[in-house]
């Protein structure tokens, strides 16, 4: 196995680099300030084959102490397309050294465009040169040529220029990051000279000022050397911009508890937005929706559900767009899931949990859906194997997975009995229930083969009047009785999907916004929340 030093291995070439030598089986070792100490160097690169260089020091002065140490190996150098004396002095060091050698010239970098997160947060980027052109690479493009240099054949004496895949001005380049975040950035040309003076009394040393003020005013070219290299093309700045989209959003406002008690510690924190991890999207969140389980969650009655860890933020229903993309959803994709975190301007979910948002209503609406839908799904497919002809009785309809329920047993083809409030009887007739019953006025009917509680307190009477028995809360006790919790399955919530979009299912919810949330769980304790209730975001 091949073994692979790597200074500079927590920036952002580093890091990229790193994941892309293991994950080609390569073993890989790393050095950051250990980089001009002999023996700590000499004991890293023990065993070595071959080392990636980056020298953060403005002078050259150095280099050949350690080039003299890395000897015969294989180096990769990374220099920059500016070609300063300083880097021109390594280079030839390094051909000097090197058993074999390969030097990057990278143009601008994209990363180069985070110093105007704060400014891109504002919605205006005051800058010198906005129709300056530059092609620029993604880092993972650098660090993708890197790896090919340093763990295969034919980079030996190679000098690649590198950029990204096309020509851009600085003012694309800002309209582009806006595209990524979802809101309107504009560009403010600002004077070379006032530009001047700002860097410098921002601590700037003039003469790195005059040399990036140079560099801003000529154009770079786009090269094709990245595909060449590696068989894939470079990475747009518009994929760069969209994976890099928590970066410049900055902060968001999430509902969050610190403790356990009564609503009052429900609090609007503002927070910094999540950065998606392998794997995973980050989600303009829509909405989210109220489930009364998340009364006993911020009890803390739940703490086994979600580990117990505080400050946790709420919301397991998510309906929103995706900023940044993974697996089969792209930037601008409508989506719906069961998630962690979805009270929240955005979040962050692995793309295998979720699904595309229905179509047929609203986005907000669709937060209703996931757990609600998922349960009452599971309960009249998988527990009460609900199927045509059958008779079922749903106590507690005129709730959130009632309102799935009805639907889902009359799509199945079973008579359905529903119990409801006189406040609900009209909205569950209108989903379909053959018979509605006034618990507060009738007792409930017998002759049923299956029996799906939705209600907290069921008396034993129950179990003379079905054959079968399904509950979502409390266990019922009868032989042939089922008490589940809900689980996440994204193959079912697609299903349920389909079916709204069909028209079989339809979905109607309250809405109320973030800043209602604390009152909305006192309303659902004094029993004054009927139906299914989405929250909504303002990211």
């Amino acid at each position: 196995m091949r073994k692979v030093l790597v200074s500079g291995a927590t920036g952002t070439i580093g890091r990229s680099l790193v994941k892309q030598v293991e994950d080609a089986g390569a073993d890989v070792r790393t050095i950051t300030r250990e980089l001009t100490d002999p023996v700590a160097l000499e004991a890293a690169l023990d065993g070595v084959d071959a080392m990636f260089l980056l020298w953060p020091f403005a002078t050259a002065e150095g280099a050949r102490e350690l080039l003299e140490l890395v000897g015969a190996r294989r180096v990769v150098y990374l220099s920059s397309a500016a070609a300063r004396p300083s880097e021109i002095g390594i280079e030839r060091l390094i051909a000097e050294n090197a058993r074999e050698w390969t030097v990057l010239r990278p143009h601008a970098f994209a990363a180069n465009s985070l110093r105007w997160a704060e400014q891109v947060r504002a919605g205006v980027v005051r800058q010198p040169y906005g129709d300056a052109t530059f092609s620029p690479i993604h880092e993972r493009d650098v660090a993708a040529v890197a790896v090919r240099a340093l763990l295969g054949e034919g980079h030996h004496g190679a000098v690649y220029t590198l950029t990204g895949p096309r020509p851009m001005t600085q003012r694309e380049q800002a309209r582009a990051i806006g595209a990524a975040i979802g809101r309107p950035v504009r560009w403010e040309e600002e004077p070379p000279e006032e530009a001047r003076t700002r860097l410098v009394k921002l601590g700037w040393p003039e003469q790195a000022v005059d040399e990036m003020l140079r560099a801003l005013a000529e154009p770079g070219p786009a090269t094709g050397t990245v595909e060449e290299v590696t068989g894939a093309p470079a990475s747009t700045f518009e994929t760069w911009a969209s994976e890099h989209a928590a970066d410049f959003l900055g902060s968001m406002r999430a509902a969050r508890i610190h403790e356990y008690g009564d609503a009052s510690v429900i609090s609007l924190d503002e927070v910094p937005v999540p950065k998606p991890g392998p794997g995973e999207v980050l989600i303009r969140v829509a909405a989210t929706s109220f489930n009364p389980s998340e009364v006993g969650l911020r009890m803390g009655l739940l703490r086994e559900v979600f580990g117990g860890t505080l400050p946790h933020t709420l919301g397991w229903d998510v309906a929103g767009t995706v900023v940044t993309g993974a697996g089969d959803f792209a930037p601008g994709d409508r989506v719906i899931g069961l998630i962690d975190g979805a009270a929240a301007g955005y979040a962050v979910a692995k793309a295998s949990l979720l699904t595309s948002a229905p179509e047929r209503i609203p986005l907000a609406d669709a937060a209703a859906v996931p757990v609600a839908g998922l349960t009452a799904w599971q309960a009249v497919f998988e527990h009460a194997r609900i199927g045509r002809g059958s008779r079922v009785l749903i106590n507690g309809a005129g709730g959130g997975v009632g309102m799935f329920a009805v639907q889902l047993a009359k799509h199945a083809g079973a008579y359905v009995v529903a119990t409801a409030s006189p406040r609900s009887a009209a909205a569950v007739r209108g989903l379909g229930a053959d018979e509605i019953v006034d618990y507060t006025a009738a007792p409930l009917p017998g002759g049923n083969d299956v029996l799906i509680n939705l209600v907290p307190d069921v008396p034993a009477s129950v179990t003379r009047l079905a054959r079968a028995f399904v509950s979502i809360t409390q266990p019922i006790a009868h032989p042939h009785a089922v008490q589940f919790v809900a689980r996440n399955d994204v193959g079912q919530l697609s299903e349920l999907v389909a079916l709204i979009d069909s028209g079989a299912v339809r979905v109607e919810a309250d809405v109320r916004p973030l800043e209602a949330l604390a009152d909305l769980h006192r309303d659902a304790e004094r029993g004054r929340v009927r139906g299914k209730v989405v929250v909504t975001i303002d990211a």
